[in-house]
């Protein structure tokens, strides 16, 4: 696992609070992961979430996951857990607008130390977020916590791809995205079958490439204005980021960096 010293939770709120979130918003919609709409519809297929009655959503941000459980996987109540007083207002915000909120419950509070009951959820989520929390042992410890004996923990990340990364590629690729590390889907493997889970699934989706390419797309040739507005007009910023979006298409290219899909079952 690659790490980068001096990268944490601060480092991500700030992210999240700030511009860095608006426009990971702005180009990935609501649902702030690869994929959106059809790598929800994807994990919750792969791992048999539709008709339960309660789940936990690790780093929910902004809900758009447990909106999309309530609505689409016939999920009947959601507990989301999010440490960015931020999103979780917006979070409720867009829930009372989509006429949820009875059925949706936001908790502020670190993902690996939650404060909810052992076992009563059928099954904890998690989308392209897992990659922010520092102590990724600890996080996976606690999923299997929450989670009653036969629940799913059900989850995509941002992981190290077979390629790898060289130590200069990670510092650069961690320190733009305010990972603290980055795991990769062997090590993922090894921590859910630690948490007593049996892996059902775990593989890369394929998506990262194209996607990136997608946004940059999106970023040069119709949301460019909105971008500059987010960022006070900063042209200079602009192409660093530009830059730097780039590089993680690249590494994705090589098979340095992917989406990984997790699907596992706790005993």
């Amino acid at each position: 696992m690659k790490t980068i010293e001096g990268m944490g939770l601060t480092d991500v709120q700030a992210v999240y609070s700030g511009p860095e979130g608006l426009l990971w918003e702005l180009v990935m919609g609501q649902q702030i992961h690869i994929g959106g709409f059809a790598s929800s519809l994807d994990l919750a297929e792969k791992a048999g979430i539709s008709g339960c009655a309660a789940g936990v959503d690790l780093c929910c941000c902004n809900g758009a996951g447990m909106r999309f459980l309530l609505r689409f996987a016939d999920v009947k109540t959601m507990t989301g857990v999010d440490a960015t007083q931020t999103v979780i207002d917006h979070g409720r915000r867009l829930c009372d607008d989509e006429g949820v909120i009875d059925r949706v419950d936001f908790v502020l509070a670190d993902a690996c130390e939650t404060g909810l009951p052992d076992g009563k959820a059928d099954f904890v989520w998690g989308e392209d977020a897992w990659c922010y929390v520092s102590d990724k042992a600890a996080l996976i410890a606690e999923a299997a916590r929450l989670v009653k004996p036969g629940g799913t923990i059900a989850f995509t990340d941002w992981v190290e791809g077979p390629a790898g990364l060289s130590d200069e590629e990670a510092g650069r690729f961690l320190a733009f995205m305010k990972f603290p590390n980055i795991q990769d889907i062997e090590g993922y493997s090894r921590l859910l079958a630690a948490g007593g889970c049996d892996v059902k699934i775990a593989e890369d989706t394929g998506r990262f490439a194209p996607y990136v390419e997608l946004y940059l797309n999106m970023l040069n040739m119709q949301l460019t204005y909105d971008a500059l507005k987010i960022i006070g007009f900063n042209m200079e910023l602009m192409g660093a980021m530009g830059a730097e979006m780039q590089f993680m298409k690249t590494l994705a290219d090589e098979g340095k960096i992917a989406q990984g899909v997790f699907a596992a079952v706790k005993s």
